[in-house]
């Protein structure tokens, strides 16, 4: 039976609705809104008629808060009212839906029972009718979602057909670089037409054409995202001469010569990312990075460190990762930002290690713009911004992941795309981690979540510029993650005889089958028609490339299949053997009884043509952020305006909507005091021990500063990576055995040589932090496409600092009672020329006072200055500070 189901808060219950409406008004100076009701409907397909009853007692309504409107009563609504109707697209995930059906099949539905969900505004009859197209493009985003037509008849969702062939492409033999470029517009690649180009001499030379879904396999594997195109882009000539820094620029970059000499890498081209790892292969060639953990297996970040379990020393690894999904969440703030930080467990969870700590570093431009000031091609800073924090918190929360520390920076170069960056600690036992070659015969098994054409086009989408059509036309290439499938991955990946049996591992990102599969084995043998579907209609094209949030890719020996599948199961997990590993070096995809893929691992390695470029360091036309120039002429007037800041005011709203106590791991709250105001300097969890009790803690924090980037981008890395070392140095952690992953984030480069120099700049930067503080950065992610139209965003290297601490040794920022001393170690204030030695200095004193004294709250000093670290220990308890 099928049937839609209508249902509505009850009166004293409407408080979505109400504060929707004092939303709306303000935000758009609404005139003629005077009251507006939300319904939710429900179309439910195939649910046998005797149940529906029940169903909507105990599934679709809460009787306490919920009335189920009649379906004449509901009509009779829509002629006292103004009424639109938003439902997800086709093939969007929708959580509301899957946890409908969920339900239904506990209640004893059939298993083809299916529900689409909606939402039906009702809005006063006398609206203005330019005020009410004004409320449905605010409330709708059609990169996820579409208006429903409410008053026809139920129907399912409809899903179109692909073809069932999959096309070779016969024209590409005596394509011309001119036809190549048309060929590139019209299908929306995100490879460059040399390597179009580079194509087609290849299959020239084994006698053949590519078919469509090689192509497409080609374009994703070899995409920005996927392969760092842009980081690997060969540097040929490097000019400073243009920058008022040419002389900290040229010593920094003779070190890394000097570096890149020793360790035999002469003969290599220099890149962006030989400057981001030099560092690191650096101090391992000397001995001085033994714990970091080398494998085929770079997802994430991995150093052993020793936990303290019942007082027993056990060895453990020790994961972490950053990453970004600023080009989904500019479009779709709400999907965009719950994969970000799904996409970020995914890699140390792939590694077999239980993520439990979290961080959340945002980019925006200025909240408190007008919405009808904003940007056409754009959605509003504000909603960005505040349906960002509900995506990713509303992922977080469910996985059950401890978000404890939430920042968000403010600089009008964030309008041009959002930064939305996630960073997660993991960990496990070293025992649980096997780390062996794929060898032929062995079986690769596809866990996790199905497949949709929803995420076709991830991966090459994020690597492409945003254009004003981005909005309309995006769709496919952004995706609501499914939170409760990726909890079964890492309840199931925590079981030790699980991971024992897994050889090696690969999380699905962006790249779809293609690329988690294909990254496994160099011979590898796939089956497209064993991939579980969302839907039936897809092609092998689509099956190869599509994108799905929770899903990972296991090796194992034919033996262990069974068992793993076994384990799987008791976990409610879908697992299948898609793919098997083979001698001969080829990636090679079947479907539908055809070889759709036939490709030799020596030509997939070399991720197309490497661009060559020059850089040039031109320095933009801005003061140093110090230099403060206030109308105000008392020091409590100074103080307001520092605090009255976007970047130094309250951001406590922003973090109470993250759990940040889940998994009872939680050293340091977020926002420190009796009052929960003073926010802490790093995220510190205990380290997930399942049996005893432990006191080893694990550390992170954060640097960075659009303002001072902007001024000079090697000073805004140097200075990322001094703040994160302070910042770990405040609470109390062993910072002197820190190790450093960075997040990149620049403007679209465009072969640019004054576009590359920032990058230059910046990671030249923090090479010079690096040495002198004796920092490996060992990982890291960029993203090289922040550029809308004339806009860019600031320079951006975001520092990553992660160490261990005792938990009983933890500091915080605020005040504990009145009456203790409060002492200041000064430092230098911004400056061209950094005093890395008076730094160091003042980290090793801070070490012996916590060793001699008893130290009761610590803050660094950062960019608001003494003032404001006195000011935020003050409020946590509300206990002032006499300076004198």
């Amino acid at each position: 039976m099928d049937k839609r189901i209508f249902v509505e808060k009850k009166a004293d219950f409407r408080v979505k609705s109400h504060s929707l409406v004092k939303e709306l008004k303000h935000n758009l100076q609404l005139k003629t809104l005077n009251d507006l009701r939300i319904v939710q409907v429900y179309d439910v397909f195939n649910l046998a008629e005797d149940l529906f009853a029940r169903a909507e007692k105990h599934i679709f309504s809460e009787q306490v808060t919920d009335t189920v409107l009649d379906e004449a009563a509901v009509k009779a609504d829509l002629e006292k009212y103004a009424f639109f109707a938003i439902e997800s697209l086709p093939g969007q995930f929708d959580q509301r839906a899957a946890s409908s059906q969920e339900a239904l099949l506990l209640l004893g539905s059939s298993n083809d029972v299916t529900v689409n969900t909606a939402q039906l505004y009702l809005v006063n009859k006398d609206i203005d009718a330019n005020e009410l197209e004004a409320v449905k493009n605010y409330l709708l985003n059609p990169v996820d979602s579409r208006f429903k037509d409410i008053t026809v008849g139920i129907a399912k969702q409809d899903f179109s057909e692909s073809d069932k062939t999959i096309p070779s492409l016969d024209f590409f033999e005596t394509y011309t670089a001119e036809d190549f470029a048309k060929y590139k517009a019209e299908q929306g690649l995100a490879m460059e037409v040399d390597d179009l180009l580079f194509i087609q001499d290849y299959f020239k030379s084994i006698g053949r054409v590519p078919t469509e879904t090689e192509l497409k396999v080609l374009d994703t594997y070899w995409s920005d995202h996927c392969r760092h195109t842009t980081f690997e882009t060969e540097l040929k000539n490097i000019d400073f001469s243009a920058s008022k820094f040419e002389k900290q620029l040229q010593a920094t970059y003779d070190k890394y010569i000097a570096m890149r000499d020793e360790l035999g890498r002469t003969e290599k081209p220099q890149t962006l990312m030989d400057m981001a790892t030099l560092f690191g292969r650096y101090e391992r060639a000397n001995g001085r990075l033994d714990d970091m953990e080398v494998s085929d297996e770079i997802n994430a970040c991995s150093v052993e460190i020793e936990v303290d379990v019942d007082g027993v020393k056990e060895p453990w690894l020790l994961m972490f990762k950053n990453e970004t999904h600023n080009h989904p969440t500019e479009i779709e703030p709400f999907g965009g930002a719950a994969t970000c930080i799904g996409g970020a467990i995914r890699d140390p969870l792939s590694g077999r290690s239980y993520v439990y700590q979290a961080m959340r570093i945002s980019g925006a431009g200025d909240i408190t713009t007008p919405i009808a000031e904003t940007r056409a091609g754009k959605l509003p800073q504000q909603v960005i911004s505040k349906t960002a924090a509900h995506g990713y918190s509303s992922y977080g929360n469910q996985i059950g992941l401890a978000t404890t520390y939430v920042r968000e920076y403010f600089h009008p170069g964030f309008v041009a795309k959002r930064m939305e960056l996630g960073a997660v600690v993991g960990a496990a036992p070293k025992e649980n981690v096997v780390r062996e070659k794929p060898e032929a015969g062995d079986v690769i098994i596809l866990l996790g979540g199905k497949t949709g054409r929803d995420g076709v086009g991830g991966a090459t989408g994020s690597s492409k510029v945003q254009t004003v059509e981005s909005v309309e036309t995006a769709g496919a290439e952004v995706q609501k993650g499914n939170a409760i499938e990726e909890r079964k991955i890492q309840r199931l990946f925590r079981n030790g005889e699980v991971t024992r049996l897994i050889k090696k591992s690969n999380d699905f990102g962006a790249g779809g089958v293609c690329v988690a599969i294909g990254e496994l084995a160099d011979g590898l043998e796939i089956d497209l028609d064993k991939v579980p579907l969302k839907y039936q209609g897809l092609n092998g094209t689509e099956i190869a490339i599509s994108e799905s949030q929770e899903r990972m890719a296991v090796v194992v020996r034919p033996d262990d299949v069974d068992a793993f599948v076994a384990e799987c199961n008791k976990e409610n997990i879908d697992a299948v053997v898609v793919a098997t590993v083979t001698e001969k070096p080829n990636l090679v995809m079947h479907w539908n009884g055809e070889t759709i893929v036939d490709l030799e691992r020596r030509f997939l390695d070399t991720n197309g043509v490497r661009v060559v470029v020059d850089a040039k360091v031109v320095d933009k036309d801005v003061k140093l952020p110090e230099e403060r120039q206030t109308s105000a002429e008392t020091l409590e007037a100074d103080t307001l305006e520092v605090l009255a800041d976007l970047n130094h005011a309250s951001q406590k709203g922003l973090q109470t909507i993250f759990d940040s106590s889940v998994g009872r791991s939680t050293v340091n709250h977020p926002l420190g005091g009796r009052y929960q105001i003073t926010p802490t300097e790093a995220s510190v969890q205990k380290l997930p021990v399942q049996y005893g009790v432990t006191t080893t803690a694990s550390v992170m924090a954060q640097g960075f500063n659009p303002y001072v980037a902007e001024w000079s981008p090697y000073h805004g890395a140097a200075y990322a990576v001094i703040e994160a070392t302070a910042r770990l140095v405040a609470t109390g952690a062993n910072w002197s055995k820190a190790r450093f992953s960075y997040q990149e984030y620049f403007e679209r480069m465009d072969k640019q040589a004054e576009r590359f120099g920032q990058p230059v700049s910046a990671l030249l930067g923090s090479i010079e932090a690096q040495i002198q503080l004796g920092l490996p950065s060992i990982g890291g992610k960029d993203s090289m496409s922040g550029t809308f139209e004339e806009l860019t965003v600031p320079p951006t290297l975001v520092a990553f600092g992660v160490t261990t601490a005792d938990s009983r040794k933890v500091l915080s920022p605020e005040f504990k009672a009145a009456g203790e001393n409060i002492y200041y170690i000064p430092g230098q204030a911004l400056a061209q020329e950094i005093d890395f030695d008076l730094i160091k200095s003042n980290f090793a004193k801070f070490e012996a006072i916590q060793a001699d004294y008893k130290v009761t709250s610590a803050s660094a000093v950062k960019y608001g200055g003494v003032v404001e670290a006195l000011a935020l220990a003050t409020f946590g308890n509300h206990i002032g500070a006499t300076v004198t």
